[in-house]
Formats: structure tokens, C-alpha cells, sequence
């Protein structure tokens, strides 16, 4: 679990920094963070099916806190007097500069978006019996980045960018992220087989209190 927890993390954190590129790739136009951030979702997936939603929601809550700590540094850095033989300050502003706008859009995504896939990926393996994985990640992915892509776009650029390009972002992010589960399923399919067998676990969450600000 905790080189599942890491990769989960580490994924989030790198994913936080790329998306101050917007990127034009064929038919889509997103964030650069969106080129790995769905493999959080991945991630996310495979805890909650292997380790249940409690263990899951621990991660979900240390990635926040982490996010929220990288967030704060590159604020304080870059408001603190740059030496003055250093004469990239206005290059860190527009890479790693965050406003808090962004800050919170991002936060509030992110918790919104994972912990409903992790609810509902949870709740699908009870109705399914374990069944179906491949229904339960793509069926958590489709509903979790929706609300997680929707509300990270209009929080950070409402009012900023033209609404016919806050609905293409919100489209080409959504479509991208979720085709990049289904392109995954295969490996996930992997993983989790591994992870059963080698730490023989299987967690049904039949007795779960899902309210993310409880610990049991």
C-alpha cells in the first residue's frame, strides 16, 4: 500500500506544477497536468479496491495536505526578495507563481473529485460482488473527473477566460482523463491481481463510514 500511496502523491504534486502549461494536442486543448494526472485517479482505484475506502481516504487526505504545502512554498518563495544577481523572478512568477484562486480551485477539485470516485468505486464493488472491475474504475472515473475537471475550470478561470473556452477545457480535460482509465484498465486489471495475491487482501467496504472527515 504505501508504494501505492506514494505514486499516488508524487503523481498529484508533479501534476499540480505541469498544469501551468495549457497545451494543444490534435483535438484537445487542457492543462499540462492533465497528460499525467489521471494516473492519480488510477492509483486512487487500486487502494480502494485492494485496501477499502478507509485506507484510501488516508492517502486522499495526505496528497490534500501535501498540495496544499507545495502550494504555500511556491507563495511564500516567491514573495520573498529575490539576490540580486538572480534575474528570473518574473520567469518563477509566471511558472510557480500560484494565486490562491488557483490554490483553492485545485483543492477544491481535488477533494471533490477523489473522494467521490473513491465512494462510489467502494460502493459498486458491494453491488457487483467483486465483480466487473473494469465497470467499477471506468463507472468511478467517468462521475470523479467530471466533477473534479468542471470545478477546477470554472473556480480558476471564470471570469478570466471566454466561457466557449472554459467549456472547451472542461471537454477536452474530461474526455482525455477518462479515455486515459479506459486505456489503463488492462494494467489496473494487473495490478490489482498482484496486490490481492502478494498481500492477500481484498477489502469489501460493507461497514465503511464513507464522511471523509472521519478517521474509522
Amino acid at each position: 500500500m504505501n508504494s501505492i500511496g506514494v505514486f499516488f502523491v508524487s503523481v498529484l504534486l508533479i501534476s499540480n506544477v505541469a498544469s501551468t502549461k495549457i497545451l494543444n494536442l490534435g483535438w484537445f486543448t487542457f492543462d499540462g497536468g492533465t497528460l499525467l494526472f489521471p494516473l492519480s485517479y488510477i492509483f486512487g482505484d487500486i487502494l480502494t479496491e485492494v485496501y477499502g475506502y478507509k485506507k484510501s481516504r488516508n492517502v486522499i487526505w495526505l496528497g490534500f495536505f501535501m498540495a496544499l504545502i507545495m502550494s504555500i512554498v511556491f507563495i511564500i518563495v516567491g514573495k520573498l526578495p529575490a539576490a540580486p544577481d538572480w534575474n528570473n523572478q518574473n520567469a518563477y512568477d509566471l511558472i510557480l507563481g500560484l494565486t490562491p484562486r488557483i490554490v483553492f480551485a485545485s483543492l477544491v477539485a481535488y477533494f471533490f473529485g477523489e473522494f467521490s470516485n473513491s465512494f462510489i468505486l467502494a460502493k459498486m464493488k458491494i453491488w457487483t460482488k467483486g465483480k466487473m472491475l473494469w465497470l467499477r474504475t471506468i463507472g468511478s472515473t467517468i462521475v470523479g473527473e467530471f466533477i473534479d475537471s468542471t470545478l477546477f475550470i470554472v473556480i480558476a478561470f471564470f471570469g478570466i477566460l471566454p466561457n466557449s473556452l472554459l467549456l472547451t477545457l472542461i471537454i477536452s480535460n474530461y474526455l482525455f482523463k477518462t479515455g486515459i482509465e479506459i486505456l489503463f484498465t488492462p494494467l489496473t486489471y494487473k495490478i490489482v491481481r498482484f496486490l490481492k495475491k502478494e498481500e492477500a487482501e481484498d477489502y469489501y467496504d460493507t461497514d465503511t463510514n464513507f464522511n471523509p472527515f472521519v478517521k474509522n
